[in-house]
């Protein structure tokens, strides 16, 4: 298949992905946005915690210059839209234009709702564990729907794409120095609040996209190939895949079994593994989605 050919074959596949499901897709993406805005204005800006992005710079302008944080948060969107056209193109830029557009008016339009809840005598830890978890938990949802909430996730894709430095360095640089102005405004006490809400927005944020983990995978290499085959088989009914494999030293050829299992029955393959052939080699690993290829035990 020529090159002009598999490209136009995955911007096909592509198209499929961001048609399918579409109304679910904007809907989940609505959702994400309010939590991520509830979060910013019930936890975040009344305690000035600076997590990095626009949105903390809009704490920092709301504290310093009095600036609305819905205002600052929709100038900064639109300016850094107009970047990412002129640097990253049309199709970058869509992808980023509904949350851009759509987060500032959430900030805006959920500022009522904190004074329903208050939450002024609450200790900062806590609020950074609940902030974090309900703006990661949002955060997941908008970005398992295709989209982003734009921001400076736009800066980081243009440093990325113009200073040859990954999407991840990109973000360290970016809102690690919005952190630390943080910190000089607000103190290193807050700098440390808002490393532990990173943290819980960021591992929250895998959750949703990835799930809990309800099953494991296993890849065995053993010298007691069949009677490992056969405990998993007669004594579990789990299925498994022979993989054709030889050592990276030796050269020598052996078997990989690979096998998912769910993590209840983790203990018990094991150690039946490990009674087997106690020189085995094995690594476990978390399987978040298992689709197909049931095994039916036969008579």
């Amino acid at each position: 298949m020529s090159i002009f050919k598999r490209k136009e074959k995955d911007s096909g596949i592509l198209n499929i992905i961001n048609t399918k499901n579409r109304i679910g897709r904007y809907t989940q993406t609505l959702i994400g946005i309010f939590f991520v805005a509830l979060s910013f204005n019930l936890f975040m800006l009344p305690n000035n915690i600076v997590c990095g992005g626009v949105s903390g710079l809009s704490i920092i302008g709301h504290d310093m210059f009095d600036i609305e944080p819905a205002t600052f948060i929709f100038i900064a969107s639109i300016i850094l839209l107009l970047s990412s056209l002129v640097f990253l193109g049309k199709k970058n830029t869509a992808r980023t234009l509904v949350g851009s557009l759509l987060f500032p008016l959430f900030v805006k339009i959920t500022v009522p709702l904190v004074d329903l809840i208050n939450l002024k005598d609450i200790d900062l830890l806590l609020v950074s564990i609940f902030g974090g978890v309900m703006s990661g938990f949002g955060a997941g949802l908008i970005f398992k729907s295709g989209f982003t909430t734009g921001g400076t996730d736009i800066l980081n894709q243009i440093v990325s794409k113009y200073f040859k430095v990954s999407i991840g360095k990109a973000m360290l640089i970016n809102d690690g120095l919005i952190v630390l102005i943080g910190g000089f405004v607000f103190g290193a006490q807050m700098v440390l609040y808002a490393i532990i809400v990173l943290y819980i927005i960021s591992i929250m944020t895998d959750k949703v996209i990835l799930g809990i983990s309800q099953s494991k995978a296993f890849y065995i290499v053993t010298s007691k190939e069949k009677e490992v085959r056969a405990f998993i088989l007669e004594n579990l009914s789990h299925g498994m895949t022979v993989l054709d494999a030889h050592g990276g030293y030796s050269g020598d050829k052996q078997k990989v079994l690979m096998c998912v299992i769910p993590t209840k029955e983790y203990f018990k393959f094991k150690e039946g593994v490990s009674i087997i052939d106690n020189e085995a080699f094995f690594v476990v690993t978390d399987a978040y989605e298992v689709v197909g290829g049931a095994f039916k035990k036969t008579p």
